[in-house]
């Protein structure tokens, strides 16, 4: 099977991967991609986030199978160094990490955020930031977040998508039943 991630696809061994194992080891063991962290295993902390078609998903509960098909994006193709992505510069400039275990996982979730609410208030970023960090770097994350805003470009708002009304079949004018033999369903045989 294939899965695509972070804009390539990426062969995974049928042989050696069940598609119920979750995203997390896939990405860690067999394409050892190690950015994405194991925090908890049951979608508590966040460490393992991941965006998945743009959203932010736990990857330590997600099966390989409800990923293939899908664009997943890890800490591994946010940024290079040479061209970081607006969150990793503000991260730095800030310096939110202390340890930095729990950092990718919430530069995955912020991302996420920032792709659907380009300019966040308090109370998106509340909403959107529940990572865990035991370091307590949650007002420095708060104030990157807000200069990773300030400093993308400005985001063209795309129309919104005009919704499709339902087609509905014309009135029909009542017909005469058919007269005479033909050895329909309805003839006595």
């Amino acid at each position: 099977m294939q899965l695509l991630v972070n804009q390539q696809l990426r062969d995974i061994p049928d042989d050696q991967v069940d598609p119920g194992m979750p995203l997390l080891w896939v990405l860690r063991d067999v394409l050892h991609m190690t950015g994405t962290k194991f925090g908890c295993g049951v979608a508590a902390c966040g460490a393992c986030t991941v965006l998945v078609d743009g959203q932010a998903a736990r990857s330590c509960v997600m099966p390989l199978s409800s990923a293939v098909g899908r664009a997943v994006q890890t800490i591994e193709g946010l940024g290079t160094p040479e061209r970081p992505h607006a969150l990793q510069r503000a991260w730095v400039e800030h310096q939110v990490p202390q340890c930095g275990y729990c950092q990718s996982g919430m530069l995955m979730a912020a991302a996420a955020l920032l792709a659907r609410v380009p300019d966040p208030g308090d109370a998106d970023i509340d909403n959107a930031m529940t990572n865990l960090c035991r370091c307590g770097t949650y007002p420095r994350v708060r104030v990157a977040i807000k200069a990773a805003a300030q400093a993308q470009p400005p985001v063209t708002p795309k129309p919104a998508a005009t919704p499709i009304t339902p087609l509905t079949p014309a009135p029909r004018e009542p017909r005469e039943p058919r007269k005479g033999g033909g050895g329909g369903s309805g003839s006595p045989g």
